[in-house]
């Protein structure tokens, strides 16, 4: 035994238990200050240079998820349940009636069948949701 009852094995065992405290203290980023892994804070994200989030009406998501279909419907993609869609009934009977245009469009040689869904679909959506929307069930 060594000095004040303790072994020198004891010594021995704190120098590889400091070294390993040190390694998991530098990888972790708790350095001492000035030492070469020491690293300054982070500032926080300033909230004035962020920009706000924006709200998607009622009447943009139906448009988009009409144009979405209707595009998918028109190139051959097929039609699906309107469940499987994620639309109401409301918004099917939209789409079927913006499909129902296109294709007319297209048989009468129309080129820019797209801004005709677009319009088609705003048009529909926006007189949907101004009488109310999906109303009481989720099928409307």
């Amino acid at each position: 035994m060594g000095r004040g009852g303790t072994s020198h094995s004891a010594g021995a065992f704190r120098a590889p238990l400091l070294a390993v405290l040190v390694a998991a203290l530098t990888a972790t980023g708790c350095a001492a200050e000035g030492s070469r892994t020491a690293r300054a804070p982070s500032p926080p994200p300033s909230t004035a240079d962020a920009p706000s989030p924006k709200a998607t009406s009622d009447v943009d998501l139906c448009v988009s998820i009409v144009r979405h279909w209707s595009r998918e419907v028109l190139d051959g993609r097929g039609y699906g349940d309107y469940q499987s869609m994620g639309m109401s009934g409301g918004q099917y009977d939209i789409l079927r009636e913006v499909v129902d245009a296109a294709r007319a469009a297209r048989r009468q040689g129309a080129r820019d069948v797209d801004r005709l869904t677009e319009r088609q679909a705003r048009a529909g959506c926006t007189a949907w949701y101004r009488s109310g929307g999906p109303g009481e069930g989720p099928w409307r």
